[in-house]
Parts: structure tokens; C-alpha cells; sequence
């Protein structure tokens, strides 16, 4: 069964719909009890990493999270701006992250990128495995997924880079220590490769 947080921010009925597709159970999590069952756990999020802090900081459901990514080790994956505040800080506000991760969240360097509309970095984009993991199961290492960003996951860890992809600079697409996962794109807007990771996340 995977848990899908809901704190006010992502596109929790996309997921949903692809999970049913597959024929795989989710629950929504909106306050704390609604988390304490959960054995995977998904991490949406759109827009601003302050608003998105503050919104899971008001949840309640805040603490929970901590104690089960960071001592029951319960899997979970964040995508997008659920990724991003994984990290310590975020150039885009002035709130404390997740800090699961040593990273900072920068803005992409506008004098690094060629094309004409710099912001945000939208569309398809490719990724490069660096290490193996059973998320990128049956997935090519050139695999495209679809990006809408304009800050970048900057680890200062390189074993915690899961995968790059180059937008003027090479930054990590995803990333993964242990039991947590983070990805920057969209799997759930990446038709068959979405699909693919969310199932292989799955089956972890």
C-alpha cells in the first residue's frame, strides 16, 4: 500500500490514478494517525519550498514523518518540491528544509543555459543512472521524464546521487540514501517511464 501525503500542495489524484491502474492500494494522509500505518510513502509537491514547509510544518503530521523516515526507516519517495525540501535550505526562501539530506536547493545559473527561456526548465529531459537501484528497474539509461523547475537539488554528497541530467549545468535528477528517495521530474506526467518508476517504487 503506499501512503500519499497530503499537506495542501501536488497532484495527489495523479498518483492515485496510475497506482489504481496497477492494481496498487493508497491511502491519503492528511493529519498524523492517517500516517502511523504507512509502509511507502509519497511526497508531493508544487510551487514555493517556504509555502510548502509551512504548510507540512502546520499539518501535524510533521513529526510523524521524521519518525518514520529517520527511525522505522519507512520508505518514501518526494517528488518535485518534495524532493526539494528534503534539503537543508533552498535559495528560494528563508525556512529550514527537511533536512534529510546535505544539500542545498539553488537557483539554475541563467549565463549557463543556451536556450532562450531560461526559466523555469520545462519538458522533456533525459537521465543518467550513477549507481543502481531497483527504482530504475527496466528503465533505459537515457529514459526521458517530463521537468517544471527553476531550482536544482545541489548534494554535497556524491553517493547520494541517484541519477543527473544536464540543464546548462549537470545537476542530480534524483537522488536516494537508504530508505529515501527524491526525484525532480514528474512521473506521473511521464506516461510509460513515469508509470515504470512508480511501480518498481512499489515493489521496493
Amino acid at each position: 500500500m503506499i501512503t500519499i501525503v497530503d499537506y495542501g500542495l501536488g497532484n495527489i489524484r495523479a498518483f492515485s490514478n496510475v497506482y489504481e491502474r496497477l492494481n496498487i492500494k493508497t491511502v491519503i494522509a492528511r493529519k498524523a494517525d492517517d500516517l502511523r500505518s504507512a509502509t511507502k510513502i509519497i511526497l508531493p509537491g508544487v510551487g514555493s519550498f517556504d509555502h510548502a514547509m509551512n504548510l507540512l510544518n502546520n499539518s501535524g503530521m510533521r513529526d510523524e514523518l521524521d519518525a518514520l523516515v529517520l527511525v522505522k526507516r519507512v520508505p518514501v519517495i518526494g517528488i518535485c518540491l518534495g524532493m526539494q525540501i528534503m534539503a537543508k535550505s533552498s535559495d528560494e526562501g528563508k525556512l529550514a528544509g527537511l533536512n534529510w539530506f546535505d544539500a542545498e536547493v539553488k537557483l539554475f545559473d541563467s549565463n549557463s543555459i543556451i536556450f532562450k527561456t531560461r526559466y523555469p526548465h520545462m519538458g522533456w529531459n533525459t537521465i543518467e543512472a550513477t549507481k543502481f537501484s531497483p527504482i530504475l528497474m527496466n528503465l533505459p539509461n537515457d529514459s526521458k521524464f517530463y521537468f517544471l523547475h527553476s531550482y536544482y537539488f545541489d548534494c554535497k554528497d556524491p553517493a547520494d546521487v541517484l541519477t543527473r541530467t544536464t540543464y546548462g549545468i549537470t545537476y542530480p535528477s534524483a537522488i536516494n540514501k537508504g530508505n529515501i528517495f527524491g526525484i525532480q521530474f514528474h512521473p506521473e506526467k511521464s506516461h510509460s517511464n513515469g508509470v515504470q518508476l512508480l511501480k518498481n517504487y512499489a515493489l521496493l
